[in-house]
């Protein structure tokens, strides 16, 4: 039994591609004092994402990209999405440093300060990953264009948004991915403080 009153009988490794998949047995203390029956449950690893949403705070703007994603059409969805800019934190890079890196390569635009918002998980019955999520204070002048790492099959195109777009995106459906809802709603709670300080 480990901290979490959960007990742990086996691990496997079921696949191992682009992600892996661990299948565990387990057993859980239940609400009721007692414990669970063994489960068996897939967890998919992935690593942990480090999110930004860019935002001009002087020009009242926001930096988005747009690009596919076969998750979306597997769904049955139209497959190009507007998302934050993200990347997977790879060894011995921290969050801050991800957020930064994929900033100037998904969209070519330089952060100068980072603040942070949230750590959170995206789907934690099947996934281990969690985000680490960001707002990046940007000047959004001169940013724009199609970009991405050809050698990652990555064709990314970058939005530059009145705030209020966005805000307006995220209410009638048109923004569909959860890391940039979260992002965007956050902004909507803290827009005028922040506009205060970085304007």
């Amino acid at each position: 039994m480990n901290n979490y009153d959960v007990e742990i009988i086996d691990k496997q490794s079921v696949f191992n591609g682009y992600f892996t998949v661990e299948r565990y047995y387990l057993r859980h203390r239940l609400h009721d004092g007692g414990m669970s029956e063994i489960l068996e449950r897939e967890v998919i690893e992935r690593g942990h994402v480090s999110a930004v949403l860019p935002v001009d705070f002087r020009n009242e703007r926001v930096v988005l990209i747009e690009q596919f994603r076969p998750g979306a059409l597997a769904a049955k969805h139209h497959p190009w999405l507007v998302e934050c800019i993200a990347g997977i934190i790879e060894p011995n890079e921290t969050a801050e440093q991800v957020a930064r890196r994929e900033a100037l390569e998904e969209a070519g635009c330089h952060l100068t300060s980072l603040i942070p918002v949230q750590q959170f998980f995206t789907t934690p019955g099947a996934l281990s990953e969690t985000v680490q999520l960001f707002c990046g204070i940007t000047d959004s002048e001169g940013v724009g264009g199609i970009h991405g790492a050809i050698d990652e099959g990555e064709d990314i195109k970058v939005h530059v948004l009145p705030v209020a777009r966005a805000l307006q995106m995220a209410n009638d459906g048109s923004i569909r991915n959860a890391i940039t809802l979260v992002a965007v709603q956050w902004l909507a709670l803290n827009y005028r403080d922040l506009q205060t300080r970085w304007s």
